[in-house]
């Protein structure tokens, strides 16, 4: 059996990746190591942890706590620890940068030591495409490229990755990374602009599209993110970077338009407002060196979309109790008074 500590277990990536793997291997053992912030919720874990009683525990801890970390490595044994712990928001990070800093470059440093310490077999961090910075049409990002962030967000996952590669080389950690799109699907907390805008717009609210909608984004659905983290697992080497996509981007007003058209509701919703500081116009993945780990992904970027928005319309039990919470003052906060964008 195959022991797996997945740290952020309970957030919108993680808990897809510990059903993952529960459901496609049957040797896998999941301990979920979460703190339970506002986007990382139990009710996400509900069913997997009653499905794959004896399979997978839930131990509720912050990264950034060394002596609990400890311990819950000492109890779990894993072979392998998949890090999701962060902060992940682009607009939380511009209000409350040193939260990000704690978590993402901080925390993720404890979770190195001790894994270390613990003699973990493989670490895997899981990172994010905007680490790379914006890249114009005729470009796309490589593993190997200069890091440019432009968000505290992606400057903390940057220092993150940083941290963690420098933990391969200096104390022979096996350490894997990966660096994603953006990631669409199932239990995705709803200020992330597919869930945020298909939820609105079942309740009939304007989607509030930052600038002229013309940033370009790659959007990946969550399985096949979670595949690709797999198959760097079972066939990359430690040392390596890994980019996981589509490879193909569209408009943040395409995305808007297939989510509409898949609701059947009007364009009348969207509401141009002032754009957020520092907004990267395009991220860009170069995909091949996954494709040549034999891994490619299932679903289209409009497939992506498509699904996760008819997951919403299905699925308001899981949401409407969310944004009944914390997220109504985020929302107020974000958006309320925001000015319109001037073209």
């Amino acid at each position: 059996m195959t022991r797996y500590l997945v740290t952020g277990g309970a957030g919108f990536i993680g808990c897809n990746y510990v059903r993952f793997l529960l459901s496609g291997y049957p040797d896998a053992k999941v301990t979920v190591y979460d703190k339970l912030t506002y986007s990382g919720r139990v009710e996400n874990l509900e069913e997997p942890l009653a499905r794959f009683k004896g399979r997978c525990e839930l131990v509720i801890g912050d990264i950034c706590d060394s002596a609990a970390v400890e311990r819950a490595l000492q109890a779990a044994q894993p072979d392998i620890v998949v890090n999701f712990a962060a902060e992940t928001h682009v607009d939380r990070s511009i209000a409350d940068p040193d939260t990000f800093v704690r978590t993402d470059v901080n925390g993720t440093a404890v979770l190195l030591r001790q894994a270390s310490d613990q003699g973990v077999a493989r670490y895997h961090q899981v990172s994010t495409d905007e680490v790379y910075g914006p890249v114009p049409v005729s470009q796309r990002s490589s593993e190997d490229d200069v890091l440019n962030p432009s968000s505290p967000y992606s400057a903390s996952k940057a220092a993150g990755d940083l941290m963690a590669m420098a933990w391969h080389e200096t104390y022979g950690l096996p350490v894997t990374l990966s660096r994603g799109a953006n990631c669409v699907g199932a239990y995705q907390y709803p200020e992330k602009v597919v869930p945020l805008f298909a939820t609105n717009a079942l309740l009939d609210l304007p989607l509030p599209v930052y600038g002229d909608g013309k940033q370009r984004r790659d959007y990946q659905h969550v399985l096949d993110h979670c595949a690709g983290i797999q198959a760097v697992l079972e066939h990359g080497q430690p040392g390596e970077i890994y980019n996981i996509g589509t490879g193909t981007e569209i408009t943040n007003l395409e995305m808007v338009r297939i989510l509409l058209e898949t609701l059947d509701k009007p364009r009348s919703l969207i509401r141009h407002v002032q754009d957020r500081p520092g907004h990267d116009r395009r991220y860009g993945l170069d995909i091949s060196k996954m494709l040549g780990l034999g891994w490619s992904p299932a679903m289209s970027v409009e497939e992506s979309i498509t699904a996760s928005v008819c997951w919403y319309r299905d699925n308001r039990a899981w949401w409407e109790p969310v944004r009944a919470g914390e997220f109504q003052d985020y929302y107020a906060r974000q958006y309320a008074g925001r000015p319109d964008h001037v073209r």
